[in-house]
């Protein structure tokens, strides 16, 4: 079950249970549309791997299965963060 984070990591953006801006790795590394596809580049600064649209938890089971309250805000070397993104953002996903 996905934690459903409540920010971006990398800007802070909040990101609640509703939002449709929230973007998700396989490993749930959760940022904002604006970080992941225009910042990152849909490449993961923390495993390389692509971003889809976090999915919106229903109201009737938010009660029974809350989203996270952690907030986890690591802003990435935007450096590095560059050099990742040019080396795999050419190769599909599936390839990298």
């Amino acid at each position: 079950m996905l934690e459903i984070r409540p920010n971006c990591e990398h800007c802070n953006k909040d990101l609640p249970n509703t939002s449709t801006e929230a973007m998700i790795c396989s490993f749930e590394c959760t940022y904002c549309k604006t970080c992941a596809l225009e910042v990152f580049e849909n490449v993961c600064p923390s495993c390389s791997g692509n971003f889809i649209e976090r999915p919106i938890r229903p109201s009737k089971m938010i009660e029974k299965y809350p989203a996270s309250i952690q907030r986890l805000f690591k802003p990435k070397e935007l450096e590095k963060a560059r050099i990742n993104s040019k080396t795999f953002k050419n190769i599909h996903p599936k390839k990298r």
